[in-house]
């Protein structure tokens, strides 16, 4: 048969390389000052720095900028080695490589600035999702393109594993993106209260999933065999893992919520699929160990070996980890303190990270024809990210569970051991400090990878076209006598993108439609009210400064919770909440039950005092200095905002708009007059930022109060 000879393009896999190693470094480095924030947070100097703003940069650059342009270094690369053939088109490799670069460059301006929509890894504008939707079709086109006119007859495991990536990120990105502009840099979801949280959290599990899970797992499956030059320990395996792992995890979103305003019956879905997700993970985290079966010596030498099973050995404890964290006995322990980003980071670090380190430094040498400079700076950097994570995680693992022993314990008598929140908090210095310290030795890694890969590469010669040959494939879907079931699936790939689909739809769909379709699932109460214009600019400055990031809105069903803070949140106080702000971390209080009438409530010159400098009324806390409140409150959105909420069923009446800011003045003066109640404010006005955010501050949660008994048993059923 006539041999074809075509060539590799590896100047697109050069240019994501490079972008992966410059967005990690980025990346790493907002991460590590966020991290310092917490420990001094006279660092918060200016409103584009604080930790608010720039905590969703750091998430957004680790997950969109590092781990997505490796994954586009990955996929281009193994790609069209697995299917012998070059990219469909290299007009869509440069499109998808520029176009993804400048929407990571418009969101490293945009966060910074607060424009937000405090969904969470989902934080981006209304036109930025709009982009990345676009550039992600044009990847997906531009792979299945290259599918269809592949060399060989069946698509390898890492290529089921991109195609899932590429199907079910769009699904997520979608429905997570329904927004309803309001202008051009601002927006609200479409869904509100409990439906918003819902999504959010099939959003933000799955986002994981399939955009820090899935596309490794088709890396690992291309670069672990190629490393150790082994093929992967089971083919069988690999079914079982892949189509499993799809279909389990849609489902395990809601074990995010647990003990919230969710239904019940939509938390236990959550915690039985969170439950069984543990056996195709770990299915999967065998293959890769065991593909290394008869050459661990060489993982000693081998520094992309030990990267690569330090990544694989992260993976399964994660994959263990969020099961458990899914028992509703570990989430009342667990939820909502410092555990869970030490459990996150055990991902993020340990196998997204380890992994990317372990494909670039197999890459380099590869694409540059040459051998890596130095195997000690790469073992130095191994060690360095290893003693990193170690540093990062425990401190936090001891941080969460002594912030949980401390909000749960009482004194004899009943009363709460540690009635002041910020009791808490200056226990967890030296803990803030330590993950510094990992976050510090961690970021040094990648700096001494770039170093040594430029070396690399200036020791050989790059190969941007990479000579290969193969034959045509001639009757690609004409099947072999006796071959494996799964090989006709494997033949079709476009049959392989619809099964795809309809598997990963069946879980969210089961999830989502009982809850937004049946009314009983979210019982109304008749005394929550739209909020007032000037509480809704205050709600927008409290997205803005990223306030949900540290403070949840979402008070539990547990005798500490309700003792700290006052009742706890039910289902139908949410339902004019575009978006939810239940808030998934309390570094600080939760903040439902600080409106007039709560417990947690306080005056509005304590609020005044408490946020221009935080530390003047509450000694030893964490948070910034919010100097910049003091500036004057912009209402020329208002008459858009009430205008785009009524479309979304909020019950503004007809022509409000034209009254609006009347009733803005009017209350921001009440506001005012009792800040200048205490005498030590001075330079207060009505129309500062301030007096808006104090507004929202002081309606939350004042609603509920006012239910009814009737309402109240109708509730208590529901919940």
């Amino acid at each position: 048969m006539e041999v074809e000879k075509f060539y590799y393009d590896n100047k697109i896999v050069k240019y994501f390389l490079i972008a992966t190693a410059f967005w990690g470094i980025i990346g790493m480095s907002v991460g590590l000052t966020a991290a310092l924030e917490l420990v001094w947070p006279e660092i918060n100097v200016v409103s584009w720095l604080s930790f608010g703003r720039i905590r969703p940069l750091h998430t957004n650059a680790v997950i969109f900028a590092f781990v997505g342009n490796g994954i586009f270094t990955g996929v281009h690369y193994s790609l069209q080695r697995l299917l012998k053939t070059r990219m469909w088109s290299d007009t869509l490799s440069w499109i998808n490589f520029w176009g993804w670069q400048i929407a990571i460059l418009t969101a490293v301006f945009t966060l910074p600035l607060g424009y937000s929509t405090s969904n969470e890894y989902a934080e981006l504008e209304w036109w930025q999702d709009i982009v990345i939707t676009l550039l992600w079709v044009v990847w997906g086109v531009n792979m299945f393109g290259t599918i269809i006119k592949r060399r060989v007859k069946h698509m390898y495991v890492a290529i089921w594993f991109y195609i899932a990536t590429f199907v079910t990120v769009a699904v997520l990105h979608i429905v997570r993106s329904f927004e309803l502009p309001y202008s051009l840099m601002h927006s609200y979801p479409i869904f509100s209260g409990v439906q918003d949280a819902l999504v959010q959290w099939w959003y933000g599990h799955n986002a994981v999933a399939f955009f820090l899970t899935t596309p490794y797992l088709g890396l690992m499956y291309y670069f672990v065999p190629k490393a150790a030059n082994r093929p992967v320990y089971s083919y069988r395996l690999s079914i079982i893992h892949f189509w499993s792992l799809i279909f389990i995890y849609i489902w395990a979103g809601p074990h995010h919520l647990l003990y919230t305003a969710l239904p019940g019956w939509a938390q236990s879905l959550g915690v039985v699929f969170s439950l069984t997700l543990i056996f195709p993970s770990w299915g999967g985290m065998l293959n890769g160990l065991l593909t290394l079966r008869g050459v661990w010596d060489k993982v000693r030498d081998d520094v992309v070996l030990k990267f690569m099973v330090v990544a694989i050995t992260c993976y399964g404890m994660a994959t263990f980890e969020g099961p458990m964290l899914a028992l509703k006995n570990v989430s009342w322990i667990a939820h909502y303190t410092d555990w869970i980003p030490a459990h996150v980071h055990v991902g993020a670090l340990g196998w997204n990270g380890m992994l990317t380190f372990g494909m670039l430094y197999w890459l380099v040498p590869k694409m540059w024809g040459t051998k890596l400079y130095s195997k000690s700076l790469a073992n130095t950097h191994f060690w360095i990210a290893t003693l990193g994570i170690l540093l990062w995680v425990i401190p936090m693992y001891w941080a969460g569970f002594t912030q949980s022993l401390m909000w749960k314990e009482f004194n004899a008598d009943g009363s709460l051991a540690n009635p002041n929140f910020l009791e808490t908090v200056t226990q967890l210095r030296p803990f803030y400090m330590m993950r510094s310290l990992g976050g510090l030795f961690y970021v040094t890694g990648p700096c001494i990878m770039v170093y040594n890969l430029v070396k690399t590469a200036k020791q050989g010669s790059f190969i941007a076209n990479e000579e290969a040959s193969a034959p045509p494939l001639l009757n690609p879907n004409k099947g072999n006598k006796g071959e494996h079931w799964h090989s006709v699936i494997e033949r079709k790939p476009i049959r392989f993108l619809v099964v795809t689909l309809v598997v990963i739809l069946i879980g969210g769909i089961a999830e989502m439609m009982p809850t937004f379709l049946v009314k009983s699932n979210i019982p109304t109460i008749s005394s929550v009210k739209p909020y007032t214009p000037l509480e809704l600019e205050g709600q927008d400055i409290y997205i803005r400064e990223g306030c949900n990031n540290c403070h949840s809105q979402m008070v539990r069903p547990f005798r500490d919770e309700v003792k700290r803070y006052g009742d706890y949140s039910k289902g139908g106080e949410y339902v004019y909440a575009h978006p939810h702000l239940w808030g998934s971390k309390r570094t600080g209080p939760d903040l439902f039950r600080s409106g007039r009438g709560n417990k947690m409530n306080k005056s509005e010159a304590w609020h005044y005092k408490h946020l221009i400098s935080p530390r003047t009324t509450s000694e030893g806390s964490i948070m910034p200095d919010y100097y910049w409140l003091t500036d004057k409150l912009d209402y020329s959105l208002l008459k858009n905002k009430i205008s785009a909420l009524r479309t979304l069923g909020v019950p503004y009446p007809e022509g409000y708009e034209d009254k609006a800011e009347a009733d803005l003045k009017k209350q921001a003066q009440e506001i005012y007059e009792n800040v200048l109640k205490d005498p030590d404010i001075q330079n207060a006005k009505p129309d500062m930022e301030i007096m808006a955010l104090i507004a929202y501050l002081e309606r939350l949660g004042s609603d509920g109060l006012k239910t009814d008994e009737s309402e109240k048993k109708e509730i208590s059923k529901n919940d």
